[in-house]
């Protein structure tokens, strides 16, 4: 077992961009060219190779959950929200996105969707979040299997 400060501190000195959405990455819901996996004692951080990318993408996330605080229940928003809220906002986002721009994809690309966005809203702050937020509402995380304990 890792120290919990000692795995901070070596992340910090190893991913120093941590992606945006690194928790929809690491679930495999979504996917990025700019992103790099690194392998920290048993554990995955991701990392943006581009820093104005990052930039571009935390505009992004701020949106999604400022744009989507009523409608999941969120008016008195505390700095930190628990996984699944995070989980709803990056993977549900993701998909509204996909939805509104690449809805053929297999799966939501951050880079792509972000370009697409801008090529199509020239501002972030344009897009029709009242359909994006749709997707963040419909999405569901994937259920335990009730398997054999093991």
């Amino acid at each position: 077992m890792v120290d919990e400060a000692a795995f901070r501190q070596a992340r910090g000195e190893i991913n120093r961009v941590p992606c945006v959405f690194e928790r929809a990455l690491l679930a495999r819901h979504a996917d990025c060219e700019l992103a790099v996996r690194h392998q920290i004692a048993e554990r995955e951080t991701v990392a943006c190779t581009q820093a104005a990318a990052h930039a571009v993408c935390a505009e992004l996330s701020t949106l999604l959950r400022e744009k989507s605080a009523f409608a999941l229940g969120l008016t008195g928003t505390p700095g930190i929200l628990p996984h699944a809220m995070v989980m709803k906002i990056q993977c549900g986002g993701l998909d509204g996105l996909k939805a509104l721009l690449d809805a053929d994809a297999p799966a939501p690309d951050v880079r792509r969707l972000v370009g697409r966005a801008r090529e199509r809203y020239g501002a972030l702050a344009a897009l029709p979040f009242s359909e994006i937020v749709q997707g963040m509402a419909a999405w569901k995380a994937r259920r335990r299997h009730s398997g054999a304990p093991r």
